[in-house]
């Protein structure tokens, strides 16, 4: 017989307060009585809680996913060692933190004989001998420990455990040793193991994911998408991670909402848990870190591939500013020939400029001030800084009208927290505007400030 405890479960009595054809007795008591009905033991470590509104509810699911990435966030290690051999076959690691795991191994082992005869010192290690947990320091950290019938659970923790860390630790381990017996006895007698699955298991346990690099999955139901377009704060986390994406291959939780918390004043528990819904339902998935490191060697050979390319393209090539290779050419030419070169580029400049390729335009204007910095020729340089200022603004300005247009259209559609992130935007944009001397810049900051905090009351 398989028996279960079951934990998160909600019930619906089907009745108010008014109408319940039971009112004499408590809620409590009638609960008790309906699961008893239903084939459920109870005993004394039973709790129930009263929701008398949706709200009530949801608080209180934000909470428990709020202090699960707590915990997570606190968890460095995660060691699974084999009781009787000492040896350490699981050696995960949550973080980037480095630990000499075959140390701490030895360090627990010595610790584990040490309190087992009795001369641990008690300022060194707190033992729950009833539930045989050991909790002690291991240089800046909390170590959590405790034993199975075949294996140790060690949690190298930033802070001491949270209660509900030391739960999910106890059914991790008695849920584990049970699913993977066979495993664990077989290892006991040749030391042979494969982990993948184990892992899986202990990443699934412990919520790991919630601190994985993530990204946004390929295929999403149209259903997921049309729920999340009428769920104003999963629209606008969907729309900011499709920003971040633009430049990145992926993000993390943690920078996500301090990225949210920049653009509106939103309580982090309540922008976790619309995050958690969406990793819930795989429309916000994890990365592997193989994945990453595969994707940006990728990414390296195709920039190495297309840089060479690009070399037969012009016998002058710069390459992130760097104009060492057009002094050098120069220390070739003669007055004549530099002017000519300054024409070709401004000439070229122009021509990206009016195609609307002003990155180009502007890599063009500097090569041509280059040289006649280089020739010391006033009256050209005078020109081309005319033109690269001009330039430089007019990019700006349709930069500016972009981001104020996604702005007013985020707006319009009730999607403040998008709408304050492209306004801010603009407001950065805006604020470069002050060395070209403009007068309205600086009173177009303050509406556009005065915008902001509106749309955030309205949040």
């Amino acid at each position: 017989m398989v028996y279960f405890k079951l934990n998160g479960l909600g019930y619906n009595c089907g009745y108010d307060l008014k109408s319940c054809p039971d009112e004499r007795k408590s809620c409590l008591d009638c609960i008790n009585r309906r699961l008893k009905q239903l084939g459920f033991e109870i005993d004394a470590s039973l709790e129930i809680f009263q929701i008398d509104s949706y709200e009530k509810e949801l608080k209180m699911k934000r909470e428990v996913i709020w202090h699960k990435f707590l915990d997570i966030l606190s968890i460095k290690y995660i060691v699974i060692i084999e009781k009787e051999s000492g040896l350490t076959f699981i050696n995960y690691a949550v973080s980037d933190v480095e630990i000499d795991t075959n140390l701490l191994s030895g360090f627990i082992q010595a610790n584990i004989i040490f309190s087992e005869t009795g001369n641990i010192a008690k300022k060194k290690a707190n033992i729950n001998l009833e539930n045989h947990v050991y909790e002690f320091q291991y240089e800046n950290f909390n170590i959590l420990l405790k034993n199975g019938d075949y294996i140790r659970i060690c949690l190298i923790l930033d802070e001491k455990a949270s209660d509900h860390l030391r739960s999910q630790m106890f059914q991790f381990l008695y849920q584990f040793e049970i699913q993977f017996e066979n495993e664990l006895i077989n290892f006991q007698k040749n030391g042979a193991v494969n982990t993948s699955e184990m892992i899986d298991f202990l990443v699934k346990s412990f919520n790991i994911k919630l601190v994985f690099p993530l990204t946004i999955a390929h295929s999403i139901p149209p259903e997921y998408l049309a729920a999340i377009n009428e769920n104003p704060i999963q629209k606008a986390i969907f729309n900011i991670v499709k920003e971040i994406l633009l430049s990145k291959s992926f993000f993390y939780i943690n920078n996500l909402l301090n990225k949210v918390k920049k653009i509106v004043s939103i309580n982090t528990k309540i922008v976790l848990y619309e995050i958690y819904q969406l990793l819930e339902k795989k429309v916000i998935i994890p990365i592997k870190l193989e994945t990453i490191a595969h994707n940006l060697e990728n990414k390296k050979d195709a920039f190495d591939e297309k840089s060479s390319k690009l070399k037969f393209i012009s016998d002058i090539v710069i390459n992130n500013g760097d104009l060492t290779e057009l002094k050098e050419k120069l220390n070739t030419i003669d007055l004549i020939t530099a002017k000519k070169m300054i024409k070709q580029y401004l000439k070229k400049g122009k021509t990206a400029a009016k195609d609307v390729a002003y990155e180009v335009a502007s890599k063009e204007y500097n090569k041509a001030l280059f040289i006649a910095k280089e020739f010391k020729l006033k009256d050209d340089i005078i020109k081309i800084s005319q033109i690269i200022f001009e330039h430089d603004y007019k990019s700006k300005k349709i930069e500016l009208d972009f981001v104020l247009e996604m702005a007013e259209n985020y707006e319009k559609n009730g999607d403040f927290i998008n709408s304050i992130n492209s306004y801010q935007k603009a407001t950065k944009i805006l604020e470069s505007f002050l060395i070209y001397n403009l007068l309205d810049a600086d009173s177009q900051i303050k509406k556009l400030k005065k915008k902001i905090m509106k749309l955030r009351e309205n949040i």
